[in-house]
């Protein structure tokens, strides 16, 4: 039944943002003999940072990434990628003896390049939600704040602040927003990519699991009625939603309860970082609709793509590009950065004006405005990385000391002992 005697193995991407639903898809797939659904592997995005280690690490990072470059540029990077995936995916698979392994790892958006570079054939499940249910999850489970202080909705400024003040982890939280959501929007044409809302697979969901089941090629019939089931395998893992650990069935209600979640204000920040043309685009006119009738206006698409590049600048700092360092392990994410500098909070508060009534004509000019803007975003991050570097000396520090006192305290207690 599964690839063991040789072969490669059949793999499934899940595709989805987090907050989407792609726990509860993955486990009503799973519930089919031959499909396997491990929790969030993260695998290809490892693979895809293959050779990029921490600053810290003893051997010297940029040593270890130019010597791994230079390595594997005289060599197929890509077949190595696959024969590594191949073999993790194949034991994986002949240990629990399914045919089909899906990943579901929900910041695969950032990597659809490099999954079909290295698995051009592999089917993908492309899971879309409402994105104010999604941010209203992301609020309500991880506290991700939605507006600045005060009762105003997030603006270029204020949204810089945060960039520098949250840890990393709830910022990618919104860049999933910002920068995954149109990503995998493009994504949907892709051949052999079945396309599922998630405001249909809660409420039709035996309906839904055959569908896709038939799409990869499974006996549907063999599927038992989509129900919660056996989730000990979640309850293990670190990773996937853990509120479907408390789920007895499929849960409908989950699909309005943002609009009693979410203010006016934090439904007006969606709005501005997701942009009013790509919720119509996704279908979910409806959802805009109601954020209008309770006070949200559609403040155009210029505004929409300034806080792309911005989340873009950001994110290519974050991942060693344009000269910053590699992102902090989880243990320093709570780190506050320093403040912003005058200049550029003045920089940002001139976007701010000029985009509450942007029109064609002065997209030019407000694109200029970010240069600056990346620039000095790029100084603050520096900073703030130079300021954790001086924070972890210091915790080095403290804790020889403890060691020397330690062994100070043990040596005194030998002469007493001796006495």
């Amino acid at each position: 039944m599964s690839c063991a005697s040789g072969g490669s193995p059949v793999v499934c991407f899940l595709l989805g943002l987090p907050r989407a639903g792609t726990t509860l898809l993955a486990h009503l797939l799973q519930s089919h003999p031959e499909v396997m659904a491990p929790p969030e592997p993260w695998l290809m995005l490892a693979l895809e940072a293959f050779g990029r280690v921490d600053q810290r690490h003893p051997a010297g990072s940029l040593l270890i990434e130019s010597a791994t470059s230079e390595f594997l540029g005289r060599i197929d990077r890509t077949t190595a990628s696959r024969a590594f995936a191949d073999a993790a995916y194949g034991q994986y698979l002949a240990a629990a003896g399914k045919r089909i392994i899906i990943d579901k790892t929900p910041r695969y958006w950032a990597a659809l390049e490099f999954l079909e570079r290295v698995y051009p054939e592999a089917p993908h499940i492309l899971l879309m939600r409402n994105p104010y249910a999604i941010a209203a999850s992301l609020k309500s489970t991880w506290g991700l704040p939605l507006r600045a202080e005060g009762s105003y909705s997030v603006s270029v400024s204020s949204l810089a602040d945060l960039m520098l003040r949250l840890p990393d982890a709830l910022i990618s939280s919104l860049a999933d927003l910002v920068l995954g959501l149109p990503r995998l929007a493009a994504h949907r044409p892709r051949p052999r990519t079945q396309l599922v809302r998630y405001e249909l697979l809660v409420t039709h969901p035996d309906e839904e699991i055959r569908r896709l089941l038939s799409g990869l090629g499974c006996d549907s019939a063999a599927a038992p009625s989509a129900s919660m089931g056996q989730v000990d395998y979640l309850r293990s893992s670190s990773f996937g939603d853990r509120k479907i650990l408390e789920r007895k069935a499929v849960d409908q209600s989950s699909v309005k309860t943002w609009q009693s979640q979410l203010s006016i204000e934090e439904m007006q920040t969606v709005t501005d970082l997701v942009g009013a043309e790509l919720l119509t685009e996704l279908g979910y006119e409806a959802e805009l609709l109601h954020a209008q009738q309770a006070g949200v206006v559609d403040r155009g698409p210029h505004l929409t793509e300034l806080y792309r590049q911005i989340f873009r600048t950001w994110w290519d700092l974050r991942a060693g590009k344009a000269g910053a360092s590699s992102a902090p392990s989880q243990s320093e994410q709570g780190h506050t950065a320093p403040q912003l500098p005058d200049n550029f909070r003045s920089t940002c508060d001139m976007s701010v004006v000029q985009a509450q009534d942007l029109s064609p004509t002065s997209v030019a000019e407000n694109l200029r405005l970010a240069d600056p803007m990346k620039a000095q975003l790029q100084q603050a991050l520096l900073a703030s990385e130079a300021d954790r570097a001086v924070g972890l000396d210091a915790i080095r520090t403290r804790d020889a000391a403890i060691e020397i006192l330690r062994g100070e305290v043990a040596r005194l207690e030998q002469i007493v002992n001796m006495a």
